[in-house]
């Protein structure tokens, strides 16, 4: 069954003065996936968000949001998204429960409705325990976590992150990003900007990338590297355990260009292969018939890196 298109972006143009921020813009975000926006400072993310948010009318082109369009029917968007901004303002001197609850009662959610919607979005967000706590003393990856909370006390369908990741520790992306696929298997979909693409890399399903108001690429994340480097692939392979079997097995393969073996008492694999003739499946099947118990099999992020530096163009971006 085709997937159903939830954002439908055609040919969105939008100046600030003398500066073209978006020029012609087009692709799609389709319901329940985590779509990736990804490109350099400047490249017209933040222009891109506000205009889904509806706090940004399009200068020229046509955007829909649930099949709504995002000018002629704003409310019936707004009251179906979420928008985390990347700097956003929090009013520091309330608690986590009181900065919560005072957007619930702005939403029009009743108090006894209100107070069970905030315990669940604090549960999902891990922040039960820091609920009466000020806003004000809790570190940039905790406020995060609020902020996050805030977009989901009205239960929206999209979301719509800017920079999310941004300022964080890696134990704080890694937790935000295990709070977003949770999410995602909610039934969320989730639109998320970043200006790295290997933040987003087994994050997403889907990306766009963008570079001076420009799509240059929109696809999947699979996809992406076939563009930039024809066929060729590399994956990155850990076992359970080493099973001497396994490296001879793979290199067999129809395809398989290289094969790195693991170092002694170690079961990590790195795969180079022509996905003309084979499969990641195939290569997975291959594994669990020589008697492997996989524990992560991921496409190598480096060529994920390169294909976005090939697609890109280097300089300033005013």
């Amino acid at each position: 069954m085709e997937a159903e298109t939830l954002i439908d972006i055609q040919n969105l143009g939008h100046r600030y003065k003398t500066h073209q921020a978006l020029g012609g813009v087009t692709f799609a975000v389709q319901r329940q996936s985590i779509h990736g926006f990804v490109g350099p400072n400047g490249a017209g993310k933040t222009t891109t968000l506000k205009v889904l948010a509806t706090l940004l009318k399009p200068q020229s082109g046509k955007v829909s949001v649930f099949g709504h369009d995002i000018v002629a029917d704003r409310k019936a968007v707004r009251r179906r998204i979420g928008f985390m901004p990347d700097h956003f303002s929090m009013y520091r001197q309330m608690t986590v429960f009181e900065y919560l609850d005072f957007f619930g009662a702005a939403y029009g959610i009743g108090l006894g409705e209100r107070d069970k919607i905030i315990g669940d979005v604090l549960a999902l967000t891990d922040m039960a325990g820091r609920k009466d706590e000020l806003i004000n003393g809790l570190s940039r990856g905790m406020q995060q976590r609020v902020s996050l909370a805030r977009v989901l006390v009205h239960d929206p369908d999209l979301l719509l992150l800017d920079e999310p990741a941004s300022g964080l520790d890696p134990r704080a992306r890694i937790e935000l990003m295990e709070i977003l696929e949770e999410l995602r298997r909610l039934g969320k979909t989730i639109f998320i900007s970043s200006h790295i693409l290997s933040e987003l890399a087994t994050l997403c399903d889907h990306v766009t990338i963008l570079d001076r108001g420009e799509v240059k690429y929109t696809g999947t994340m699979r996809g992406l590297v076939a563009t930039s480097d024809g066929l060729t692939a590399t994956y990155q392979l850990t076992l359970a355990a080493e099973h001497p079997p396994t490296s001879d097995a793979l290199a067999r393969l129809p395809g398989v260009s290289r094969v790195t073996a693991p170092l002694p008492n170690e079961a990590r694999y790195s795969l180079t292969f022509d996905r003309a003739q084979l499969s990641p499946n195939a290569i997975l099947r291959t594994v669990l018939e020589a008697g492997g118990e996989v524990v992560s099999f991921t496409e190598d992020v480096k060529q994920l890196n390169q294909a976005f530096m090939d697609l890109t163009e280097p300089g300033v971006r005013t």
